[in-house]
């Protein structure tokens, strides 16, 4: 039999995708999670439900590409001069986005139910963290260009280095926002960046090194007499 004879049904549409991921992303803002139905985004987008059916398995897939659409939409690795200031505006800028009604309640959402989810799990790397770890790659690649940071020759140590900042910054920006409830700010975002490029005993961003206590001028040297 041929390839062709062999496939059933209709193919992918890419209009009717991103008319479902919209309604889908207008249904959060709407509804939130919680009250959010495969049958309203069906009626949103103006197609079947059998057709969503199709396309996503469930609820939280759904939710999982039209939050990963959002960020393809809004993340970038800009170039503003100098990585500091780079990482400064990836953190901002990512913040805003978890700010949004149809991003980051939502994923926390689905982030819950992967926990118990294996097959989600791996949706969310694929759709979400892997596609935004580019940015890391970018940025870090810009930066080597401007000499601020060592080319690494270790292929794997690079990967490695690459999956920490990006863990790191979204790491911090999500529970920042989802359990501090404290906003991600400039003045917030400037301090988190020097705190990530120099280390706890490291520069700050103009460069002067951090200064421990002062030494108590009365207290002798150890080994003194």
């Amino acid at each position: 039999m041929s390839p062709s004879a062999r496939r059933t049904g209709r193919p992918r549409s890419a209009e009717a995708d991103r008319a479902i991921l919209g309604a889908t992303r207008a249904a959060l803002v709407e509804l939130g999670w919680a009250k959010l139905t495969l049958g309203d985004v069906a009626a949103r987008a103006g197609v079947a439900k059998t057709t969503l059916y199709r396309r996503w398995a469930s609820k939280c897939e759904l939710v999982v590409d039209a939050v990963a659409a959002v960020f393809d939409e809004h993340l970038e690795a800009g170039d503003h001069g100098s990585l500091h200031a780079d990482v400064e505006a990836a953190v901002i800028r990512l913040g805003a986005l978890l700010e949004r009604p149809e991003t980051g309640t939502a994923l926390m959402a689905v982030l819950a139910e992967a926990m118990h989810d294996e097959s989600l799990r791996r949706r969310v790397r694929s759709a979400i963290v892997d596609r935004q770890k580019r940015l890391v790659a970018i940025g870090r690649e810009r930066a080597r260009l401007r000499g601020e940071l060592p080319r690494e020759e270790d292929p794997e140590a690079s990967a490695r280095n690459a999956d920490l900042i990006f863990d790191a910054v979204a790491g911090t920006v999500l529970h920042r926002l989802m359990v501090s409830a404290e906003p991600v700010d400039p003045r917030w975002a400037r301090d988190f960046t020097d705190l990530l490029l120099y280390g706890m005993a490291g520069a700050d961003s103009d460069g002067a090194a951090a200064a421990g206590p002062a030494p108590d001028p009365a207290q002798k040297p150890a080994g003194s007499v």
